[in-house]
């Protein structure tokens, strides 16, 4: 399955709603596939506040639907799925790494490099085709082409979600710490 193409295909249909084509993924099963198509709106991935809405994709299901149903580039049966990049945002290229250098990410290489597959770290900085991370206070680099996934790792504790310290339990100046 050639998800590059796909991307480029359904580009122009998205672009006609004020969408974006962030990539595609497709995940292939005994019954037939899951095709999903990740959107958004150029200005909330510029830093804008309008995000992709459920109106969105069932707009851009129904365009995608039916351009592919006349292109027909999927011979298999499949389930076409169109997502907002929601806070585990997917990143499928060095561009995307870009828009959010400083920001924590997850990267699946495709073949391991010093014997690790999987990344986390600091997006750095973007140079063309090359994303450099700092992984473990190391700077790591990998070439766009090397990456067989990535996403943005959420910061829970700005968003609120971060558990918050229990008094009594050790925490400094609670009474536990100051009885000695």
């Amino acid at each position: 399955m050639e998800t590059e193409a796909i991307a480029a295909r359904v580009a122009p249909v998205l672009a006609e709603l004020g969408l974006e084509c962030l990539g595609v993924e497709w995940n292939a099963s005994a019954g037939g596939g899951l095709l999903r198509v990740y959107i958004d709106r150029p200005a909330a991935a510029a830093g804008g506040a309008d995000a992709v809405g459920v109106d969105d994709c069932e707009a851009a299901s129904r365009e995608i639907s039916a351009l592919l149903d006349v292109d027909d580039p999927i011979p298999a049966r499949y389930t076409l799925e169109v997502s907002s990049p929601g806070l585990e945002r997917p990143l499928f290229s060095a561009a995307q790494f870009a828009r959010f250098i400083g920001a924590e990410a997850k990267v699946t290489l495709k073949l391991p490099r010093d014997g690790r597959r999987r990344l986390r770290g600091t997006i750095a900085e973007v140079d063309g085709s090359r994303v450099g991370m700092d992984v473990d206070g190391v700077r790591v680099e990998v070439m766009d082409g090397e990456i067989e996934s990535a996403h943005l790792v959420p910061d829970w504790a700005a968003l609120g979600y971060a558990p918050k310290p229990r008094p009594g339990k050790g925490a400094k100046g609670s009474p536990k710490a100051r009885r000695r």
